[in-house]
């Protein structure tokens, strides 16, 4: 693409808009040096590229690398790396906690070596939202957020202050307090600007917004147009500390999106056929970058559904470039207009601004999905690509998940017995007279709620949970779930009894809007009432199941299932006797909730019977396209937003009232179990030592395809006797005793 080798570039320009200067890397100027196809690469190789520009001249950054990314084309295949600096970092708690302690241990080192540790922050701004530590204790009632909050702040007391700590230590470093909402969904809603400014002494550099996060679904931000996916705690404090991440230039598959979704189908639906269809063609370690009519049309929040799965159908990122749908988003969101008025002229005047007279840009290879042909669906049991028609669910789940051995419970009881194993039975369950096992062959187990027994078998779906930043950002399916269930309770069904329910909204924006619209009390009457704004379920926070239920399901080894709006169902991720876990909108959610199994077929079964006796099918209660849409027009308010996020990092009275540390220095707790400073920086030699190559490094282990870390290290709860459980044992940790109650 290029003509000759050129001088050094000079692409600083000097715009003017509304009076006031600004310093653009120029893009267009590139031309200049022979660069001549710019306008047909991959939207986000060009935002890349101007991270390039604008970081060229230092030893990170060659011309020559800018020379290899300019003259991108679908052929390339040269292995070289580029010198990536983003804009910012995000990161939640599980993975910022541990990056905060390595920058207070960087500062104990700094002040023993005679420095100031003060001058120790930040090279990049950092956000940290406290979302992954939330779990579902309690559920069901009014007090569950509550008492949901006060566990969370005795368990974490530690963590929290250590975190409140670095937010008055640090610079350039914000803690957005528990209980605000999802990291990702704020960062959307919220953090996002899509074009940053850095204004220095005599000049204002405007660039592109572009982010890396400490947690895969960082990329729910592409949404937005913006730059970013998820690393390694180990890059993101590199990049904190002034060191740019590392990467090979990408191959950037296009996926062109045509027609439109039929009538109710929903982004959830989309999502998961867009995940089963490229796990299947292989897009791992690409950028996807969507276009095409289809993708004009898609709502923001519909797009911010797509590129936050971007994980699990194995993409770097899922990338949408900025356009009109993109404005619209961020004045609708509550964004200062001006600051809409400047992306607007800004990634007009560098080319990243999408219309549709814009060239069609060149990739690597080109997939087409047709929104016409997608159909209501859930993934499950135990991968997201593992999608399933909604009229197959019925059929496919005993024909896919067989009855198995139910998992080891070292030295409790697991009596109970069956009439194809023989044996004597050693039930501890009271003998309630029902059979072992029902009519068509399925296991039964039963128990009593309210004086009334009933009968748990295999497929009973006993946690219904909607969670997740992949839904909860969505208007749509939260206002369409909430109609669902104002239109059930209407006509006089109920959830089953031994259905876990909760409702975790991705901030306090979407606990607004549904109660001015009048639909959360409808979904409270379903037992979703909210039980705390964070990843629970999804993250594996679901909580305890009810102490009789869970008896019941290790003793007669039933196949429990679990269905959540969220976005991983990996095995041990959501509950450890929940071997069968199902993603799907929330309004599937509310109706697999009512009709408490994975049996029902919902498209030809009734949900139940209403006050007169007549049958309610699923279609009799969801809600049309029309009667969301006129919903979320008159509820999702630009002041909704800016009145909600107003005190964003102001935080409750129980995380001002924490006890902080004084001072730029931490003060360590040698007796902690939780929190120590770590040796690397003790001892220092005055001069380092040279690093040498790892040469014949000995394999520590080799897993299998699609082994997670929830088989490994779940986020979730400790199992007591798990080597971690009887390490913080040994340490005198105690265990904390729950009891819970229908």
């Amino acid at each position: 693409m290029r003509k000759s080798a050129s001088p050094a570039l000079d692409v600083r320009k000097q715009l003017q808009k509304n009076g006031r200067m600004y310093t653009v890397y120029s893009l267009e100027a590139l031309r200049d040096y022979g660069y001549e196809h710019i306008e047909i690469l991959p939207y986000s190789i060009r935002i890349l590229l101007e991270n390039l520009l604008r970081n060229a001249g230092t030893e990170m950054v060659r011309r020559q690398d800018i020379d290899k990314l300019a003259s991108w084309h679908p052929d390339m295949t040269d292995p070289s790396s580029i010198a990536f600096m983003p804009g910012r970092v995000v990161l939640q708690d599980f993975t910022g906690v541990p990056a905060l302690v390595d920058l207070a241990a960087l500062r104990s080192a700094v002040a023993r070596s005679g420095g100031n540790p003060a001058a120790l922050n930040p090279f990049v701004p950092a956000d940290l939202i406290i979302d992954h530590s939330v779990q579902v204790d309690f559920f069901g009632t009014q007090d569950a957020l509550a008492r949901n909050v006060e566990r969370e702040m005795e368990r974490n007391r530690e963590r929290y202050s250590l975190l409140r700590w670095g937010q008055q230590a640090f610079t350039r470093f914000q803690v957005v307090p528990p209980g605000t909402g999802i990291v990702h969904q704020v960062n959307l809603e919220y953090l996002a600007s899509v074009v940053q400014k850095n204004t220095g002494d005599d000049e204002t550099i405007l660039y592109p917004d572009t982010v890396l996060g400490t947690d895969s679904h960082t990329t729910m931000i592409n949404g937005l147009g913006v730059l970013g996916w998820g690393v390694g705690g180990i890059e993101a404090e590199a990049v904190l500390l002034g060191q740019p991440y590392f990467m090979q230039i990408p191959e950037v598959v296009g996926v062109r999106l045509t027609g439109r979704l039929r009538e109710g189908v929903t982004a959830t639906d989309l999502v998961l056929t867009i995940t089963q269809y490229l796990r299947a063609k292989g897009v791992v370690g690409r950028f996807v970058e969507f276009f095409g009519t289809g993708a004009g049309k898609l709502a923001l929040p519909d797009r911010a559904t797509i590129a936050n799965m971007a994980p699990e159908y194995g993409a770097t990122m899922g990338y949408f470039p900025v356009d009109e749908q993109t404005l619209a988003y961020l004045l609708a969101s509550g964004r200062d207009k001006k600051q809409v008025e400047l992306v607007e002229w800004y990634m007009n005047e560098q080319g990243l601004f999408r219309t549709a007279s814009s060239p069609e840009p060149v990739y690597s290879v080109v997939y087409t999905i047709d929104l016409g042909q997608v159909e209501p669906s859930l993934a499950g049991p135990e991968k997201p690509q593992k999608r399933i028609a909604l009229s197959a669910m019925a059929s496919t789940f005993s024909r896919q998940l067989p009855p198995a051995a139910a998992p080891s419970m070292e030295g409790e009881n697991n009596g109970g017995c069956w009439a194809d194993e023989g044996g004597a039975c050693d039930l501890t369950i009271p003998d309630c007279g029902c059979p072992e096992v029902s009519e068509d062959g399925h296991r039964l187990g039963c128990f009593e709620v309210g004086g009334q027994q009933m009968l748990l078998s295999n497929g009973a779906v006993v946690i219904a949970a909607i969670t997740s930043c992949t839904n909860t950002s969505n208007p749509a399916v939260m206002i369409g779930a909430g109609l669902l269930a104002r239109q059930a309770v209407k006509l006089g069904l109920q959830v089953k009894p031994w259905v876990k329910t909760s409702l975790a909204p991705g901030s306090r924006v979407v606990s607004r809007y549904l109660e001015d619209a009048g639909l959360l009390d409808p979904l409270q009457s379903l037992g979703f009432y909210i039980v705390g704004y964070g990843c629970t379920t999804c993250i594996g926070n679901s909580g305890p199941l009810d102490l009789e239920i869970a008896r019941i399901i290790k003793q007669k080894k039933l196949l429990a299932a679990a269905v959540l709006s969220g976005n991983r169902n990996f095995q041990a991720r959501i509950h450890p006797l929940v071997r069968a876990n199902y993603l799907c909108s929330p309004l599937l959610v509310v109706a697999y909730a009512l009709a408490g199994s994975m049996m029902i077929d919902l498209v030809h079964d009734p949900l139940g019977l209403d006050a007169d006796g007549y049958p309610v099918y699923f279609k009799d209660i969801l809600p049309t396209d029309e009667e969301i849409e006129t919903v979320v027009k008159e509820t999702v308010t630009p002041q909704l937003f800016s009145s909600s996020y107003s005190g964003v990092f102001s935080g409750n009275e129980s995380w001002n009232g924490l006890q902080v540390p004084a001072g730029k220095l931490f003060s360590w707790d040698t007796d902690s179990s939780y929190i120590r400073e770590p040796p690397f920086f003790k001892d220092l030699p005055a001069t380092p030592r040279p690093v040498s190559d790892i040469n014949d490094a000995a394999i520590l282990a080799i897993f299998g395809d699609t082994v997670t870390t929830d088989h490994i290290s779940p986020a979730g709860a400790i199992p007591v006797d798990s080597p971690a459980g009887k390490y913080l044992q040994k340490q005198g940790v105690a265990r904390m005793a729950l009891t819970l109650a229908f």
